[in-house]
């Protein structure tokens, strides 16, 4: 093989016209946060409850510290999708955290004593015990304060279809295994990013000034930045230097081959200079699925991936990761796969460490060098553009034209041209402006508000119902797997290890049989189980053929009615008449109800105000007013105006993707209008409210109000009575209520209908009220 000339590599990849699939790979982050108090102190409590068993949760579990949270992505085949996954991921955590925020920085603020440090505790199982015993052996070798510095790792792999078409073309007299050339691969990348590395620390170095309640032993040879911090004045990443996440000292590791390497590894361990190879603070690892013995898996299976461990928590970005920042990490691994290795000698790693030292504590100094493998100098501006340019060049002669990659070279090769837009200088005037704790005090708090404005989107997933996206949050914090099995249906499966669930919609269940759903999709058939059960519903008429209901008018000329599909959802077709209908707009009400089904039902209009009690298992877990679609006047606007203008408001969308649904104004809205004497350009006076529809569904536009802590038990009770009347585990029951305060249902109540499939997030972000938290309700009760 010559993988390790450039030419070589670009004749195979051009012959195989395989371009496009160099850029295609396996992409996953892990991160790493510190807690802090409302002070900036470390926050000495327990990793949060919420987030479940601490070794079998695959997204949320700690670090070294139980103050220091760590976040792992799934795997993904696009660098984008892992970013906005860690995006949710981070999201969740802050939402979670009580009186706390999560650290935006690498280095920590402000830190207690040693003593008070709290290690991560696990169970007593196997390995609960070695994970906290392996945690107090670091502790006494490198300290607790080290150990809390915080990052990010990036983990990649080729797509084996990629690699399984190299390999082909490459070992046709079959000379080597796929193993071996897997290897021989990334042992190459490898080797180049440790030869270039310093360019990341260069571009992404984010972590020099640090609190004085750090280690003494490294304050004492820094410079005082402010009041309550230091820095290395030309440093980019405190992190990276020597004081940094280091070993003791400098050890020799061979990566010429991957039994060289296991070899060095063994070596080390056996001299007592580590303890496994974890302990093994290298820039780049070599990796394996199997985590169980990592030497032994590596000799067995070779490498399976690479883990990037060198990236800076970026404090100007929500979530401390810039995503052109980890796309360029990945062009930066493919330049280390084709940049020629004219010979490999392990005698010049000495100087490629040296290198990153002086680009870590000295990054920033104007017109820094450092040598290259000849001995001579070059500045670190040109070997930056070198890097750059040969992205560009390698992408070129493969033809491959992307307006993002541009984008991505373009705001590296900015920080290249004017170091005042690096991450760090940035970092060091804001935090001589601001002090230290201040600043990124300010940034964790504005941060935190910032997610909880969008903190109903889960991003990756928003072409999903709102409320399915909530369930698969609640599994996110469990830390049970999930597969999207139908994105259209929203169609998901849940596993955790024990059990798996197939969920369509969030709330349709293994645990509600078939026939109870048809019972409550057909209204009719619900009002007659209802009223077997002996439990109030509107008298009325069920009808199959549109003109006998047009020529019953003369039965409801008199009374206050509902027009409605027998089997609809979402408040569909449904037309009210709080007033003696007229001939016209009954029938029209007729033709609306025909339109969405086959038969309709026309009903007594029960007076009250309606709720949604939604009941799960044998308890009522949140009740809602939903007030119908309405507007407030402020005397200038038009109704369709104030419509248009509530509608930009950020909680309104469609089809479920927000809490509240978009307000239309269509026939049945102009219909009701015209009830009251009004039309879309009605302008209302000032504070006067007008309704646009007499139905109170949020999916109609309507405003949804929690009552879960108001409603009186008794017509709780009688909501769960009508879900066990179905026989329904979950269910919406929508209850009229004529006054709450009465605690006599008799004439007081009357249930409206059932619904198969509630809508679990109104109760979750309701318009005003609080959180029902829905998704954990949900998979508590089908057990997970």
């Amino acid at each position: 093989m010559e993988l390790k000339i450039k030419e070589y590599l670009f004749n195979i990849i051009e012959k195989l016209d395989i371009n496009d699939e160099l850029l295609q790979g396996n992409f996953g982050i892990e991160k790493e946060n510190t807690r802090v108090n409302k002070n900036g102190e470390l926050a000495l409590t327990k990793h949060p409850k919420i987030f479940g068993d601490k070794l079998k949760n695959p997204y949320i579990t700690v670090d070294f510290s139980e103050s220091q949270i760590e976040m792992i992505t799934p795997i993904f085949d696009i660098v984008e999708n892992a970013h906005k996954f860690m995006h949710n991921l981070h999201e969740i955590v802050s939402l979670e955290l009580k009186d706390e925020y999560l650290w935006p920085q690498s280095l920590p603020g402000i830190l207690p004593s040693e003593k008070e440090i709290p290690i991560a505790e696990f169970d007593d199982s196997k390995e609960g015990k070695y994970a906290y015993e392996y945690r107090k052996y670091l502790a006494e070798k490198y300290g607790k304060k080290l150990q809390l510095l915080s990052g990010i790792h990036f983990n990649f792999s080729f797509k084996d279809e990629f690699l399984l078409k190299l390999f082909n073309e490459i070992n046709k007299e079959n000379t080597i295994s796929y193993k071996d050339f897997k290897n021989e691969v990334y042992l190459k990348i490898t080797r180049n990013y440790l030869k270039y590395r310093w360019i990341l620390i260069y571009l992404i170095g984010a972590s020099s000034p640090i609190h004085n309640s750090y280690r003494e032993e490294c304050i004492v040879h820094m410079n005082k930045l402010t009041d309550d911090s230091f820095f290395y004045e030309n440093a980019l990443s405190f992190r990276n230097s020597k004081c940094g996440y280091k070993n003791k000292e400098r050890l020799d590791v061979d990566y010429t081959s991957i039994d060289a390497f296991i070899k060095s590894i063994k070596t080390l361990i056996s001299q007592g200079k580590l303890r496994d190879i974890k302990e093994y603070y290298s820039p780049i690892r070599l990796k394996t699925k199997n985590p169980k013995n990592p030497l032994e898996q590596l000799s067995e299976n070779g490498i399976e991936y690479l883990e990037i461990r060198m990236l800076d928590l970026n404090p100007f970005n929500k979530i401390g990761l810039e995503l052109k920042d980890l796309e360029f990490i990945h062009l930066f691994l493919i330049f280390c796969l084709f940049e020629d290795e004219k010979e490999i000698d392990m005698k010049k790693f000495e100087q490629y460490d040296t290198n990153h030292d002086a680009v870590a504590i000295n990054g920033n100094m104007e017109n820094i060098k450092f040598v290259r493998d000849d001995g001579s100098e070059i500045s670190i501006k040109e070997k930056g553009y070198f890097v750059i340019n040969s992205i560009k060049d390698i992408l070129n002669r493969l033809n491959i034209n992307n307006e993002n990659i541009e984008k991505v070279l373009n705001y590296q090769k900015e920080k290249i041209d004017n170091k005042e837009k690096t991450y760090i200088s940035k970092l060091i005037k804001e935090v001589k402006e601001n002090g230290f704790i201040n600043f990124h005090l300010e940034k964790a708090k504005e941060y935190l508000e910032e997610i909880k404005k969008e903190s109903f989107n889960l991003k990756g997933y928003e072409d999903l119902e709102l409320s399915t996206q909530i369930v698969l949050k609640e599994a996110i914090k469990r830390g049970i797997k999930f597969e999207i099995l139908d994105r259209e249906e929203n169609f998901i499966l849940l596993d955790n290890g024990i059990k798996k669930e197939y969920i369509k919609q969030a709330t349709k269940t293994s645990l509600d049989s078939y026939s109870t759903v048809l019972i409550m999709e057909n209204k009719l058939v619900t009002k007659k189980v209802l009223e077997k059960n002996n439990i109030k519903v509107p008298f009325g008429e069920h009808y199959i053929d549109i003109n006998k209901a047009k020529k019953d008018y003369y039965k409801y000329r008199d009374m206050k009615i509902v027009v409605k599909p027998k089997s609809t959802n979402f408040g569909l077709g449904i037309s009210i008449f709080t007033e003696k209908p007229n001939q016209n707009d009954y029938e029209k009400a007729i033709e609306i109800a025909f339109k969405e089904d086959n038969s309709i039902l026309i009903e007594e209009y029960i007076e009250g105000k309606e709720y949604r009690f939604v009941v799960m298992g044998d308890r009522v877990v949140a009740i809602l007013h939903r007030v119908p679609a309405n507007v407030k006047g402020d005397g200038i606007k038009t109704i369709k105006e104030l419509v248009e203008e509530k509608n930009k408001d950020f909680l309104r969308g469609e089809g479920y993707k927000k809490p509240l649904e978009k307000i239309k104004l269509g026939e049945v809205e102009q219909m009701f209008l015209k009830n009251q004497n009004k039309s879309i350009d009605y302008i209302p006076q000032k504070n006067e409210i007008v309704y646009l529809r007499e139905n109170s569904n949020i999916s109609t536009g309507g405003d949804s109000i929690d009552y879960t802590d108001i409603i009186p038990e008794i017509y709780k009770e009688i909501a769960i009575q009508s879900a066990k009347a179905v026989d329904a585990k979950i269910c919406g029951v929508d209850m009229m209520i004529k006054d709450i305060n009465n605690i006599n249902p008799e004439g007081n109540y009357a249930i409206i209908e059932l619904n198969f499939n509630p809508a679990i997030h109104i109760h979750c972000y309701p318009y005003q009220g609080k959180d029902r938290k829905l998704g954990k309700e949900v998979l508590d009760l089908l057990g997970f």
